[in-house]
């Protein structure tokens, strides 16, 4: 699962709407028929192809046939590093969620075959909506804009209160110590690949993030365990048409059993985050747009999760800053190797040290 956002966006323009498919990244069309012709409810040819802009990690299609049109979602040609682009864990989350009714798209079928079109892949239902690429929903009136961050605060909150053993989700990842082996999880990527260069801000934290997680015999809330999407943003969500409320949560490449905070406090990391590295609302004045602030949002989170508050609440910003900083490493990486999907990989790799540097201040409480 060590991978990079599918969606991240410099800006909307870069990353929304579709394109012609790229020769690396060209399908077998003939092929691909017959697998949906023999595994897509309803389905009927012909298709075609086009690619979606955005998207840095598992390249992404959308495909028009007389049916109607889909979304195929494949693991990239190529090396890739262990465990990464699993997009079999991709539609098997979202096919045990959609039957709780929380947001996600239908899943029509999943592919391990590779003589199918080179690799793994799976094709979900097209849903028509709204994909804000800007925190600050500049597009919605001022009145209702408290209401799309409502939703998402509902959201995730729902997420967080599905119980995954009574979805088949048991065994979706390992319950318990999750900070520990996150941090080593993330710090082993960064170390595994010098190719993306070395920073002085991550050194420090990969040494010392380590010894700022909260004791595991302090409470029992540290040892906490919930499906976490691991990249819930704005900009990963597709809002009804002209509704505050969400129709879709898109790229759970990162999911898995993990701490309800720390998928939460990424979520909110968009209070601290400039706006040109991902949606983020850092420097913006959340009166004047009426958009709630940090402390409301996260009193709002934990009234629906039945919290009386978050102890060591920079410790899951800083924890986050760090995580963010390896997946930009990770893009970097793969930029230089030529296997990143989008365009953008490169520009999206240069906020890798200022990530970085936000996780060393969360660390020294200068946020």
């Amino acid at each position: 699962m060590e991978s990079d956002p599918y969606m991240s966006a410099l800006d909307q323009s870069a990353n929304s709407g579709v394109a012609e498919v790229p020769d690396t990244y060209r399908l077998d069309q003939a092929s691909l028929t017959r697998w949906m012709e023999g595994h897509v409810e309803g389905f009927r040819g012909p298709l075609s192809v086009s690619k979606f802009k955005g998207g840095q990690s598992n390249p992404t299609y959308r495909i028009e046939a007389a049916s109607g049109a889909y979304v195929l979602r494949r693991k990239p040609a190529g090396s890739v590093l262990a465990g990464a682009h699993a997009v079999d864990r991709e539609a098997r989350v979202q096919n045990a969620l959609a039957g709780t009714g929380f947001p996600v798209a239908r899943i029509f079928g999943f592919c391990d075959d590779a003589g199918v079109i080179g690799g793994p892949f799976y094709v979900m239902e097209l849903v028509e909506g709204r994909i804000f690429w800007d925190a600050t929903f500049p597009t919605v009136s001022r009145d209702e804009r408290p209401d799309y961050f409502a939703a998402m605060n509902r959201t995730i909150a729902a997420l967080h209160r599905v119980e995954p053993a009574s979805i088949g989700l048991a065994d979706y990842g390992k319950p318990g110590n999750y900070f520990a082996r996150q941090t080593s999880r993330w710090s082993r990527q960064y170390l595994d690949d010098p190719e993306a260069g070395r920073d002085a801000n991550m050194d420090r934290l990969v040494a010392e993030l380590p010894d700022r997680i909260p004791d595991d015999n302090e409470s029992a809330i540290v040892n906490e365990s919930a499906i976490v999407h691991g990249d819930f943003r704005c900009d990963n969500m597709i809002f009804h048409p002209t509704e505050p409320r969400i129709l879709a949560v898109l790229d759970w490449e990162l999911s898995t059993l993990g701490h309800p905070l720390a998928d939460f406090a990424y979520h909110a990391m968009m209070y601290r985050m400039p706006s040109h590295i991902v949606a983020g609302l850092a420097g913006v004045d959340l009166a004047a747009l009426n958009i709630p602030c940090e402390s409301d949002y996260v009193a709002a989170y934990c009234n629906a999760t039945g919290r009386s508050g978050i102890a060591d609440w920079r410790f899951y910003v800083a924890f986050n800053f760090f995580r963010l900083a390896a997946i930009f490493h990770g893009i970097g990486g793969r930029a230089k190797r030529g296997s990143a999907s989008s365009a953008h990989a490169r520009e999206r790799a240069k906020s890798f040290p200022q990530l970085a540097e936000l996780g060393v201040r969360a660390l020294e409480d200068a946020l």
